[in-house]
């Protein structure tokens, strides 16, 4: 017999508000503050109308003098207006890692890495007293509700030292970082004690760009000056611009944004539930057949480039920040204007992408003429597309259909140091284990289990992400890159136990460890309640060898992988 349908409230945009405590009140003051009171509430659409907007998406937050607002490296999703007071951005030399409650990590020297061998009696994380501690120059404090601000313990020396500049009230900060999810690129901490602001959320940030012509260009125009033109100096068909060529490209380029900037959330749903991140459940940026209109450069995330296979989609590779797609269809087509052809491939983003487009007209009549023939890419043959195919998409061929709608699905790409094992030469051994173990206070920060396609399994080991979203949200700044190599690693004397980091993480990779003293026993706080860390694999950031799981291995089973080079994946799967 059919069973009656339940009758459910159906999700809204804001069922979860940015700040539950925000009130109506604080709505009405922000709707008489500029740029609020300046906009036109008409160009709001009644579903979206500003004043939610600003009750839903945003909170009103406080800090005191020295307070660390944002701090450079921080992977941020919201923007910030002063409304209040003044804060000050830190321009060069950059704050030191420990005043960004960040380790400074060193190299392991003998002494040290002999120690590892008679610590074997020592409790899993286990710390001294005196090492949980708060370093020397920066500090900790609950503000309000449950908002943990770091600050500056000797602010006079640190602007005596470094080169800042003060922002005023009303000046907008961290909307690059919000709109494309990438680092932060500055710190900036309070300036006065009644230092007042608003912090808005990317959706409401988003919207409010939508339905304001004016805030909209502020925001591109700084983005244009501050991040684009840096971006594409660092493409090599750009670096032959003149300056006055360089001016038109970066006024011509376009924005887009797909997919869920939250995805990493559903995404952990999506696993759970057995399902699959298919091609045809992914936001289209450009489909095979059409006219390539610009060449698309990924900023941040991640796009799939497929094809056309029977009646549906097969994947022959991914893209990550750096990499285009459509401009070997648009160099041909200026080059042989009487034989045009159409996009060669499908591009769709998976999770949350940022894209830079720069126009096919501006390719055409700026960009390529300045680029020498030996850079440019080769011609596609009229009546071979499945030749010019097979020669972009020789990822797919070379590691197979199935492990890479295995990759994409998991999307194990992310990962610029995934571990992999390879099952037919483990002997399950866990010498990898040990090894990890040994190294970090007898915890070992992987577990030799994971999902797996054939005789690939990939660990539950931190990949440290070209997209971490651990990041994402950590208050004291513990979860952060180490170095320009990439490496996410965790500083446990600033770690709070907060778990948020742990949440966010897609790939179950960080775990929340309760931490011991030196004797073994468990570290409690004033209401006796456990005080845990969030710990997770580091790369061996220490030991001068590497990751010390790869080195045991005695079968070479077990590798770290940039899953961005798939070339080089490919060779290990023929070993």
């Amino acid at each position: 017999m059919p069973t009656t349908p339940l009758i459910v409230n159906r999700p809204q945009r804001w069922d979860a508000a940015f700040d539950p405590a925000m009130t109506d009140e604080d709505a009405q003051r922000l709707m008489f503050t500029a740029p609020f009171s300046q906009m036109s509430e008409e160009k709001f659409p009644k579903r979206t109308p500003l004043r939610d907007i600003l009750r839903n998406d945003s909170r009103i937050r406080r800090f005191k003098q020295g307070e660390i607002i944002v701090r450079h490296g921080d992977y941020g999703t919201s923007a910030f207006l002063i409304l209040n007071g003044a804060a000050r951005v830190v321009l060069k030399p950059p704050l030191p890692a420990r005043m960004l409650g960040r380790a400074e990590s060193k190299k392991k020297n003998v002494f040290r890495m002999l120690s590892q061998a008679w610590n074997s009696w020592r409790e899993p994380e286990s710390f001294r007293l005196a090492q949980l501690r708060a370093d020397v120059g920066v500090d900790a404090r609950t503000g309000t509700g449950e908002d943990v601000h770091v600050f500056l313990q000797d602010l006079p020396r640190v602007l005596n030292q470094h080169r800042t500049e003060a922002m005023q009230g009303g000046e907008f900060f961290g909307e690059i970082a919000a709109l494309s999810r990438m680092p932060r690129t500055s710190t900036i901490f309070a300036d006065t004690d009644d230092t007042e602001l608003l912090e808005v959320r990317w959706q409401g940030l988003r919207d409010l760009m939508k339905y304001d012509d004016a805030l909209q260009k502020h925001i591109e125009s700084v983005y244009r000056e501050r991040a684009l033109r840096s971006y594409l100096r660092a493409i090599p068909i750009f670096k032959h611009l003149t300056k006055e060529q360089e001016n038109v490209v970066v006024g011509q380029t376009e924005f887009a944004t797909y997919g869920d900037y939250d995805w990493s959330g559903d995404y952990k749903k999506l696993l759970k539930s057995g399902g699959a991140a298919r091609p045809d459940q992914e936001p289209v940026v450009a489909a095979e057949g059409d006219y390539p209109n610009g060449v698309v450069f990924v900023r941040a995330g991640f796009a799939r480039m497929s094809q056309k296979f029977g009646n549906g989609q097969r994947t022959l590779n991914y893209l990550g920040a750096g990499q285009n797609f459509g401009f070997r269809e648009i160099a041909h087509n200026w080059r042989k204007r009487d034989a045009p052809v159409d996009l060669q491939h499908s591009l769709r983003a998976i999770g949350y992408a940022h894209f830079i487009i720069v126009p096919t007209e501006v390719m055409e009549k700026i960009v390529l003429p300045t680029v020498p023939v030996r850079e440019l890419p080769e011609l596609i043959e009229p009546k071979a597309e499945e030749i010019s195919s097979r020669r972009d998409s020789h990822a797919a061929e070379k590691i197979g259909t199935d492990l890479m709608e295995f990759l994409a699905e998991h999307r194990f790409f992310n990962g610029t140091a995934t571990m992999l094992i390879d099952l037919d030469r483990c002997t399950r051994c866990d010498d990898c284990v040990r090894a990890c173990a040994s190294t970090h206070d007898n915890n070992p920060r992987f577990l030799r289990h994971g999902p797996s396609n054939g005789r690939v399994m990939v660990a539950n080991a931190c990949m440290h992400c070209a997209d971490p979203v651990c990041m994402i949200g950590c208050p004291t700044g513990a979860i952060h890159r180490e170095s320009a190599a990439g490496q996410v690693v965790i500083n446990p004397l600033t770690c709070i136990g907060c778990s948020l980091c742990a949440n966010n993480c897609p790939y179950e990779a960080i775990r929340m460890t309760e931490i011991r003293d030196t004797d073994g026993a468990f570290l409690v706080d004033k209401s006796l309640r456990p005080i845990s860390k969030a710990t997770k694999c580091d790369l061996c950031v220490e030991n001068h060898g590497g990751p010390a799981c790869e080195r045991a291995c005695p079968h070479g089973a077990l590798t770290r992988m940039n899953m961005g080079d798939l070339d080089t994946f490919a060779k290990w799967l023929k070993r």
